[in-house]
């Protein structure tokens, strides 16, 4: 079923499927986008203050991401977002951990300009195979209403 602004309520929560994070998958993204030794150095890792590898926060923001948008909910209605608020990584992603993401809806609001959308405040955590939150954070969304 197509959602719009219209068909999200406060309190709605959502639960994406899981992706499981590899070791090669962690050091091919740190290199080319957060080349520091604990994402893509082993032996490097062992000796940081996390004990071994760890994923990018980034990365772990971008899978998590992309979980959540195969659901499809925003498929027919998003329209964009002004940006990502209050975002915190809380506990480090390992190779062979499985992340998933939680998302409630916490606001919604028509536009009072432009009729034809509205903004949709959820809030997101990212959760390991062991239910620990990994990455918490808040997005408004500007959604298409229903037709």
């Amino acid at each position: 079923m197509d959602r719009y602004f219209d068909d999200f309520e406060i309190g709605e929560q959502f639960r994406s499927n899981g992706a499981t994070m590899t070791e090669a998958d962690i050091i091919d993204f740190a290199l080319a986008y957060d080349p520091q030794p604990f994402h893509i150095d082993a032996e490097a890792a062992a000796k940081s203050p996390y004990g071994g590898l760890i994923a990018s926060g980034q990365h772990t923001f971008g899978v998590g991401w992309r979980m959540f948008l195969q659901e499809g909910l925003f498929k027919t209605c998003s329209m964009g977002s002004p940006g990502v608020d209050e975002l915190r990584w809380t506990a480090p992603v390992r190779p062979g951990d499985t992340i998933y993401t939680v998302a409630d809806v916490l606001e919604k609001r028509a536009s009072a300009s432009k009729p034809d959308r509205g903004l949709l405040r959820m809030g997101y955590r990212m959760l390991n195979q062991r239910d620990e939150t990994v990455l918490t954070m808040s997005i408004l969304h500007i959604l298409q209403r229903r037709p």
